[in-house]
């Protein structure tokens, strides 16, 4: 049976491999198809995803400086915040501490006008009872005197 198709595609001609000038005509057409294709599609289409691709990586590139930026600028932010707040917790602690001064030194002040008001008063009180004491004795002489008449007469009393 091998010799029966040996002997076919020996006497067959056009057969499924034939050699002869059309394999190199259609190799040639075959490159000049791919050269064409490569001219009117693939160069252009390349070089749109090459301009695409170079766009994406000039936007990363813009993003990463960007947010080294933004990062740098958050950070100084923060430390300048840092430092506004403990300038304004010092200047809070100062203030704080000029009240309590000055509550001291008005406190300290109404104290000392007590203290004066207290010695005014006690000084007044001293002055009051001095001279109650004196209208006293001149009432109590008075008396006296009044009693000295009475009992021994007005003879004894001068």
């Amino acid at each position: 049976m091998t010799q029966w198709i040996l002997f076919a595609a020996e006497t067959a001609e056009g057969g499924l491999f034939d050699i002869d000038a059309t394999l190199p005509l259609m190799a040639i057409q075959f490159l000049i198809l791919a050269a064409i294709l490569n001219a009117l599609f693939y160069k252009p289409l390349g070089k749109a995803i090459d301009e695409r691709a170079g766009y994406v990586q000039g936007q990363l590139k813009s993003a990463k400086e960007q947010k080294e930026k933004s990062l740098a600028l958050a950070q100084q932010y923060e430390q300048e915040l840092k430092e506004v707040r403990k300038q304004s917790q010092e200047i809070i602690a100062n203030a704080q501490a000029e009240a309590q001064k000055i509550v001291s030194e008005q406190t300290q002040q109404a104290q000392q006008e007590v203290i004066a008001e207290r010695q005014k008063a006690s000084e007044q009180i001293e002055a009051e009872r001095n001279q109650a004491m004196s209208a006293l004795e001149q009432q109590v002489q008075a008396l006296s005197k009044q009693i000295l008449e009475k009992v021994l007469g007005r003879e004894f009393a001068k």
